[in-house]
């Protein structure tokens, strides 16, 4: 099987009237300001996986670009829940919790705890074994245009496992990386082929690829809800612009024990991750 990744950015209309010159109010929804929770604990494969960070911030309102929504003075731990063990994640005071004292363990459940405002954030996750990458390799003949160059990345997925992924493809000095999220319902115990391509396009200014460009990349194996969660992002971020499907809220796992209609945005996430490059030929 082989799953296909395409770059499309969602484009906003402009319309300049030169002989206009009336200030117009564009009336945007507001929304309360809620904690949000950037809780990624990736481990490396082949790296002990000890040193982590999880940033907290709040949400502001979309015009505001001057405010500092860095969260300080907040709590953080995670905890093993199968053995107990807690990691304590000391305050930075900007915004960053770090710890160098992670241990991450294969198939055993991760608790989040942030306590913030005097309210308590809690969410779970499970560490999930990811496949090695097996070949990576470069064409024009994989992927929708026969002309532009492509990458495939294979990996074999385990049998009667249940998998759920996560790849993440990105040229190095672009802004925007590639993403799709994958389970593996129709590919059970088969090799996965997953063809990355991108094309010129001048309005959000992306190119195809030429010898010389390096990509990096990133295969996590990642859990069912956050498989779910993801694949709803992905699906709003390629809506198509303009005439595209309205994004609804979309909330994450960390819930408000103390006032659970004051969820915090954002994923506490812990995944097993592959990371390698590849540079054109």
């Amino acid at each position: 099987m082989k799953t296909y990744i395409n770059i499309v950015l969602s484009l906003f209309a402009i319309i300049t009237i030169t002989s206009c010159e009336d200030v117009i109010d564009v009336a945007v929804q507001t929304a309360p300001t809620r904690l949000t929770i950037e809780a990624s604990l990736d481990w490396e494969k082949g790296t002990a996986g000890n040193n982590q960070t999880i940033k907290l911030s709040t949400s502001t309102p979309y015009f505001d670009t001057t405010s500092n929504t860095n969260v300080t003075g907040a709590s953080v731990k995670v905890t093993n829940t199968t053995n107990g063990t807690e990691f304590i994640f000391a305050d930075q005071n900007n915004g960053a919790y770090t710890t160098s004292e992670f241990v991450p363990v294969l198939n055993q459940s991760y608790t989040l705890e942030v306590v913030y405002n005097g309210e308590k954030y809690t969410a779970t996750e499970t560490l999930n074994p990811v496949p090695d990458i097996t070949s990576i390799t470069q064409s024009t003949e994989e992927g929708f245009d026969d002309e532009v160059l492509d990458i495939t990345l294979t990996f074999t997925d385990p049998e009667g496992e249940g998998n759920h992924y996560l790849l993440k493809f990105n040229e190095e000095g672009d802004l925007l990386p590639g993403f799709d999220a994958f389970d593996d319902e129709f590919v059970d115990g088969n090799e996965v082929e997953a063809v990355y391509e991108k094309f010129d396009d001048e309005e959000i200014g992306t190119e195809e690829f030429v010898v010389g460009d390096v990509v990096n990349i990133n295969l996590h194996a990642i859990s069912e809800g956050y498989y779910n969660y993801m694949s709803i992002l992905i699906d709003q971020s390629d809506s198509g612009g303009l005439f595209g499907t309205t994004p609804v809220a979309l909330k994450g796992n960390c819930i408000n024990l103390d006032n659970p209609d004051n969820y915090a945005n954002g994923y506490f996430r812990v995944t097993q991750v592959v990371r390698t490059s590849y540079t054109f030929e």
